[in-house]
């Protein structure tokens, strides 16, 4: 069972073209490529041996997916990362796409982030996800906060 998509930890099948998650290892990353997903992006950091795999980008690319990874510090998440991540969702929209981070926490509030103002979901919706897997601390309900309140300006940075 470790070696299915249902087994990696905090796995969340969103839709047909996208499941977050936790931090999978080496043999279900493997199982990842065999369902069918073409991209994974992970939000975590490489710096912990903990929450990161040894050589991630390198054993996602020798399944045949491509890799993207964006470094979000858990106690300070930035405009920047989230505009970085809107790019590949919006980059990868055709494909089929694993989300992870350590935990799915970050996943599932950047996910929320994206819905909202990307593809203008109401907020309870688009933070539902999030909302079974965790309850934002300060930093994040901040973040969060911040980058809602930006929703006209800059936080739109996939259209660039």
């Amino acid at each position: 069972m470790s070696g299915t998509v249902e087994a990696i930890y905090n796995y969340r099948h969103v839709s047909p073209r996208l499941a977050t998650s936790g931090q999978p290892t080496e043999v279900q990353l493997a199982a990842i490529a065999a369902a069918g997903f073409e991209v994974v992006i992970n939000l975590a950091l490489h710096d912990d041996p903990r929450y990161s795999l040894a050589d991630e980008p390198g054993t996602v690319q020798g399944l045949g997916m491509d890799y993207v990874h964006i470094p979000v510090q858990f106690a300070h998440p930035t405009q920047g990362d989230f505009t970085a991540f809107a790019a590949a969702m919006q980059k990868s929209r055709d494909r089929r796409v694993w989300l992870h981070c350590a935990a799915n926490m970050r996943v599932s509030a950047f996910l929320g982030l994206y819905r909202v103002l990307q593809e203008n979901w109401q907020e309870q919706e688009a933070f539902r996800l999030m909302h079974e897997l965790w309850q934002p601390d300060e930093v994040w309900a901040a973040f969060i906060a911040s980058m809602l309140a930006n929703r006209g300006s800059e936080a739109k940075g996939g259209n660039r």
